[in-house]
């Protein structure tokens, strides 16, 4: 028996208006279509589906079966259509985020709290990029948003503009350096330094600074928290490099100082990586438009 979507609403329009001329109307055929119809279902069937001698139209037990099979069937194919229609809209989807910044995580989450009040239909998950080779499972669709500070000219993928951002030396206010207008590589020879849990190649200190300079900290201590690493700082245990806007906080604290990197000081940019396909969804854009008013937020703290 050859069963289609069609017959299901066909079964379910002539139970409910209760006669084959008030059902054609719903179904926006004849009726003498229809009755062709449910003819050529009964000689598939081998039985018949409706009491035709009723008035109004009802079903046989066989046609009742078939009612209980539309009444379960069709309400998920309408929502699965709807899906789709929403997926095509933007108005629904899946936005799974990998981050290559370590300090991003404190950024990213007020703009997530918001984006979801506005999408709560769109899946939303984040990953740390650093465990894994975030723009790689960008390209394969793993995830769909890369947020990184490291722009690669990859086919299909496009680089959007968040905001700009300075790494920062940050210091006990007690620390021989705080005296000092600005540090350079040099000045971190005789310092611990203390820094995310992440490879050298992707923290600013390193890539941007002593990298280049062949330069060697005395000691190298890896904290995971950003709260955790300005309480050793202001013990003076050590120093670090964060992002300007990570340390709002601390110009106005009297335990820390801040200071430029080199006398002219580094700037970096931190990007949205999406596939070109997806750049125009309106979730995507309400995602990016969002991370760039929280950072602007940050930076005039």
């Amino acid at each position: 028996m050859h069963l289609e979507f069609r017959h299901l609403r066909t079964i379910k329009a002539i139970h409910e208006a209760g006669g084959l001329a008030r059902a054609a109307d719903q179904l926006n055929i004849t009726q003498s279509a229809l009755s062709h119809q449910i003819k050529g279902l009964e000689e598939q069937a081998g039985v018949e589906l409706f009491v035709r001698r009723s008035k109004p139209m009802t079903l046989s037990a066989a046609g009742f079966r078939l009612l209980r099979l539309a009444e379960q069937v069709l309400p998920q194919v309408e929502a699965t259509l709807a899906e789709f229609g929403n997926l095509r809209s933007g108005k629904t989807g899946r936005l799974h985020i990998a981050i290559e910044c370590h300090a991003c995580f404190e950024w990213l989450f007020p703009v997530l709290e918001a984006f979801r009040k506005e999408w709560m239909d769109v899946d939303v998950d984040i990953r740390p990029g650093l465990a894994f080779d975030a723009l790689p499972a960008l390209m394969k669709e793993d995830v769909d948003l890369v947020v990184s500070s490291d722009p690669e000219d990859l086919p299909g993928i496009e680089f959007i503009e968040l905001f700009d951002y300075a790494p920062v030396f940050v210091a006990s206010s007690q620390h021989p350096l705080a005296s000092k207008p600005y540090v350079d590589a040099a000045d971190f020879r005789g310092e611990t330094l203390i820094t995310y849990p992440v490879e050298r190649s992707r923290l600013d200190v390193f890539s941007q600074l002593l990298i280049p300079a062949k330069v060697e900290p005395a000691a190298i201590r890896q904290v995971e928290l950003t709260a955790v690493i300005l309480l050793l700082v202001a013990s003076n245990r050590g120093v670090s490099v964060l992002p300007d806007w990570v340390v709002r906080e601390v110009k106005y604290s009297s335990d820390y100082v801040t200071r430029p990197l080199t006398d002219k000081g580094i700037k970096r940019r931190l990007y949205a990586a999406v596939r070109s396909e997806d750049r125009e969804k309106p979730f995507m854009r309400m995602l990016i438009d969002l991370a760039r008013v929280e950072a602007r937020k940050l930076q005039e703290a």
